[in-house]
């Protein structure tokens, strides 16, 4: 099987949760006393918490602190149909979460217009399609621009901490089965998935996934199942490196595509959502002043490279390491310093990993690093940071302390999680060029969108431009037959890659 646009890619998936108990020294047995409580972190964040720590949407003011304690799995919930086969924070929240869609549909106009333009053919009936992604205003759209075009879709998270609540309950009203809410235990969160992929008369043929983990647990535990999809989307990195894994033993029996390395998703998602995304998830987070700041940033990949940019923008001194000399090299030209980790982790004040790859910052690292410094994650995988066994110390959500014998304190931001998503949002309209290249190759197999790979990046580009009032300028036919191409495009060969790996 030909891995590329259509690529298989796989492997387990290591989901370390911190173990919030208290850290231990062998030469100082020293303990500390976990504080504050659970209803000090409850009661601190109240203003910033739950939805609005979603999406600082409306939704905040809504959320009703006494149904905190109960766990979702614990309640009995309908919506307005009458359905139950669905598991959110609040269901009443769905109102809230419908004006969140409603807006982002406004920047996501695009993806809207494919929607309008395939509903009356209904091209994904017969589509059944099991979703394991952030469940935020934006792809809520995408769900119910799947939905329009006539799949079935059951829907849970990629990340314990990016549910925005009332988004949840908004889809749940309106018939899509999700199970998700914000602050989920990795119980729940394996529970969530199982779910979603097993109910009574519903199989799934379809697989849509961020992250890998959906992919692996169908493989795991419903081999039979997993054997009866027609088509894995995958859009991360981690998720794509383990399909590759998967693929690479031998046990990938069904195709599966790479959205992840399409031009549309690295050189617009990856690069400039993070460019945007990271500052707002820092700043909401910490309030801290980046001016003069020494940052290292552990990736320059196209996440890493938006990252740099923003961060150099705020005038913080930027580091850059790097396994990769053309990375590497492209960091230098764009004025970092490439250094290796441990040249300056004593002395600088934020060390932010984007790489996908697992023990970046060991805890040998955190162990030096200076006191009053901060670590985070922008990589989809909660283990670039190695915190297993550190005792965290809750400021407010997604905030904490690690404090050790002598009293130092590094601050770690969503637990080594995916920063953006955990603690901020994402841009709406970044988000809708991703979400439209999805749904494009959905319905590839259709007559009128069935383009090439490269085809497929430009068509959606175009739908794009319409927003920014760009003209592009048409090459003449003695043009086009100098350069050699159809004046429509597309305008680079179909193996060619935007992206810098």
């Amino acid at each position: 099987m030909n891995i590329g646009e259509l690529s298989p890619v796989f492997s387990a998936v290591p989901t370390h949760k911190p173990v919030k108990k208290q850290i231990q020294f062998v030469e100082e047995k020293q303990e500390f006393s976990r504080f504050p409580t659970k209803t000090g972190r409850r009661s601190l964040s109240r203003s910033i918490s739950q939805s609005s720590t979603d999406s600082y949407s409306s939704a905040a003011s809504y959320t009703d602190s006494s149904d905190d304690e109960t766990s979702p799995r614990d309640k009995s919930q309908l919506n307005s149909k009458g359905s139950s086969d669905f598991c959110v924070k609040n269901i009443k929240q769905a109102e809230f979460g419908r004006r969140e869609i409603e807006i982002a549909e406004q920047d996501m106009s695009a993806l809207v217009s494919l929607r309008k333009r395939a509903h009356s053919e209904k091209p994904l009936a017969g589509a059944k399609i099991v979703g394991c992604t952030h469940i935020t205003a934006q792809t809520a759209v995408l769900i119910e621009t799947l939905v329009a075009l006539g799949a079935q879709c059951r829907w849970t998270a990629c990340n314990i901490y990016s549910t925005q609540n009332e988004v949840a309950a908004a889809l749940a009203e309106r018939g899509v089965s999700v199970f998700a809410w914000k602050g989920e235990s990795e119980d729940d969160f394996w529970w969530c998935i199982d779910r979603c992929v097993t109910t009574e008369g519903w199989q799934p043929n379809m697989i849509l996934d961020d992250g890998g983990d959906l992919t692996h647990w169908v493989y795991k535990k419903y081999s039979s199942v997993f054997k009866k999809i027609r088509g894995i989307v995958e859009e991360s990195v981690t998720g794509v490196h383990r399909l590759y894994q998967l693929s690479k033993a031998g046990k990938l029996c069904v195709p599966a595509m790479n959205v992840n390395d399409s031009v549309t998703k690295q050189k617009f998602d990856n690069l400039y959502c993070c460019r945007e995304s990271i500052l707002d998830g820092l700043k909401r987070t910490t309030d801290v002043m980046f001016g003069g700041k020494q940052v290292v940033v552990c990736g320059y990949g196209e996440v890493g490279k938006g990252c740099s940019a923003a961060l150099k923008a705020l005038g913080a001194i930027v580091y850059v390491t790097e396994i990769d000399p053309i990375c590497g090299l492209q960091a230098c030209m764009d004025g970092f310093k490439v250094v290796k980790l441990n040249e300056v982790i004593r002395h600088v004040d934020v060390v932010i990993t984007c790489t996908g790859n697992k023990n970046v910052v060991n805890r040998d690292q955190l162990d030096r690093m200076k006191n009053g410094s901060m670590v985070c994650n922008m990589g989809h995988s909660n283990t670039e940071i190695d915190v297993v066994k550190l005792e965290l110390i809750v400021v407010r959500p997604q905030v904490d302390h690690v404090i050790w014998p002598d009293g130092k304190r590094v601050i770690l931001l969503a637990e080594g999680r995916l920063l953006n998503l955990s603690c901020s949002t994402v841009p709406t309209f970044v988000l809708s060029i991703t979400a439209t290249t999805q749904v494009t190759w959905w319905l590839k197999p259709y007559h009128i969108y069935s383009l090439k790979s490269i085809e497929v990046n430009e068509y959606v580009a175009s739908l794009h431009l319409a927003t920014f009032d760009a003209h592009l300028t048409e090459l003449t036919d003695e043009q086009a037959k100098y350069l050699g191409l159809n004046k429509n495009g597309p305008f680079k060969p179909n193996y060619y890659r935007y992206t810098s790996r």
